[in-house]
């Protein structure tokens, strides 16, 4: 199967406010990429930006020259091509974006959807839904925000929550969540400031940025984006976070969702109000649809701000953009709540290598680091053809991360040791540790990343080689 992406800087219409930025030819978010699993894909991807830029196929288990991050894979030059050629062994829900420096943190992703003919029949009809937070051309850009963040560290860069320079308490408290205050207007610009807002699903501070808008598939929420259905149908909502400092809180007004896929991969059905979702993270739920018109709310994690899009099933209404259905305040899934199913589980078994991810930050200079060294000092992880390693992160910081480990799909070790979902990104809150499995069955030098765009490229990356 042949595609082809022309990333370059265009204007967009974000549903009023229209922008110059960077994306995949001329929409945010770039056309889905399509395939089934075992098919050969072969994008060809010609650079028309001023600065080298690669593509990045997240949660795909694929040849490692193929992964679209250096060094395994070098950048495409301005004006220069390279086709990226790999087969998808697993289906699922994916998505694609750079490697390089802040540029995930404009408008460059796209779905990436692999088909499993097997599940045609489970439902009626689907949605692929994005998530973003968008800040470039209506505030500061993400490379001047990130030299600000640079320039002030986290400990001058606002008080409020007492940003990671301090305790994770002030309004960082259990209890203390801002994710439910009532949506306020979008500021005219970004903001940064150390500990932006606090949430106790995320264990204190949410992020570093404050952003003037939140997206839906490339809309404001006073300009929706509609999906249209019919009542009783069973609609398949593929959610993807592509946001760069943002968790979102998801519901479907009306709505309780069945949770079927965690990052792709299957798990036990469960039924939640809501899901909380990190940089990254892909959830693949099933909704039995109403009759009306249904806003479906992506809340900004503590920001105190939201994005939205509507179902539309019939005649009505929608209401207000600021509206927040009661959903966000019930059952919110987390990746503690699944399990993956029997056909995806990891066999059984100790591991043969024991590798840890110390997660800390240098707030006066803002960098991130692991295991106490920012990724131009690295020192890699390493693994064995055919090992299995249990990783363990663990947070010695008071923002939580979303780790990210290219090539593979870890299965998450719960606290009491039994099995979890199989996942390529996890949660890590402050101060707290997460274990995952993996076996090592794809040969190469890999990522492992928090998915904070702010974090990744201040420090916080380090490579899983496999040596002989």
């Amino acid at each position: 199967m042949n595609y082809s992406l022309t990333p370059q800087n265009a204007e967009i219409d974000l549903g009023g406010p229209r922008v110059r930025t960077l994306m995949y030819g001329d929409t945010v978010p770039g056309t889905p990429i399509r395939a089934s699993i075992g098919d050969e894909l072969a994008v060809k991807v010609t650079n028309r930006l001023d600065r080298p830029t690669s593509v990045h196929w997240h949660g795909i288990a694929l040849r490692n020259d193929m992964d679209g991050a250096m060094p395994a894979s070098p950048d495409i030059a301005p004006g220069q091509s390279f086709t990226y050629q790999f087969s998808v062994p697993h289906s699922g829900t994916y998505w694609a974006h750079p490697h390089v420096g802040m540029d995930t943190d404009y408008g460059l992703y796209l779905p990436v959807i692999v088909d499993d003919p097997g599940e045609t029949g489970t439902y009626d009809t689907e949605w692929i839904v994005v998530l973003d937070d968008w800040t470039d051309g209506v505030g500061k850009n993400p490379q001047d925000i990130l030299s600000d963040l640079r320039k002030g560290g986290m400990g001058s860069m606002g008080t409020e929550s007492g940003g990671m320079s301090g305790m994770p308490g002030m309004s960082g408290m259990p209890g203390m969540d801002q994710g439910t205050q009532p949506s306020s207007p979008p500021a005219p610009g970004a903001t940064m400031s150390g500990g932006v807002g606090a949430s106790a699903l995320l264990g204190g501070d949410v992020g570093d940025v404050s952003y003037p808008y939140y997206l839906i598939n490339g809309r404001i929420p006073e300009a929706p984006t509609t999906f249209s259905a019919k009542p009783g149908q069973r609609v398949r909502i593929r959610i993807i976070n592509a946001g760069a400092d943002t968790a979102f809180r998801v519901a479907l007004a009306e709505h309780k969702m069945t949770v079927t896929h965690t990052d792709g991969f299957p798990v036990q059905p469960v039924e939640v109000d809501a899901l909380l979702l990190g940089m990254g993270e892909r959830y693949d739920v099933i909704v039995t649809v109403k009759d009306g018109i249904f806003p479906l709310v992506a809340m900004a994690e503590g920001k105190n701000a939201q994005a939205r899009a509507l179902l539309t099933t019939g005649a009505g209404s929608a209401p207000a953009p600021t509206y927040q259905p009661a959903e966000l305040n019930g059952r919110v899934g987390t990746v503690d709540n699944f399990v993956a199913t029997e056909n995806v589980m990891l066999p059984q078994g100790q591991p043969d290598v024991n590798l840890k991810a110390d997660l800390s930050g240098d707030m006066t200079s803002y960098a991130w680091k692991i295991n106490g060294r920012t990724f131009d000092d690295t020192e890699p992880l390493t693994i064995r053809q055919g090992q299995r390693a249990r990783l363990t992160f663990t947070n010695m910081t008071m923002m939580w991360h979303p780790m990210h480990l290219h090539g593979h799909t870890f299965q998450v070790v719960k606290p009491d040791g039994s099995a979890g979902p199989r996942k390529d990104t996890v949660v890590v809150l402050p101060m707290q540790s997460v274990a995952v499995d993996l076996v090592a069955d794809n040969p190469g030098d890999w990522m492992i990343h928090c998915h904070n765009g702010y974090h990744m490229d201040a420090g916080m990356m380090t490579r899983l080689d496999y040596t002989t």
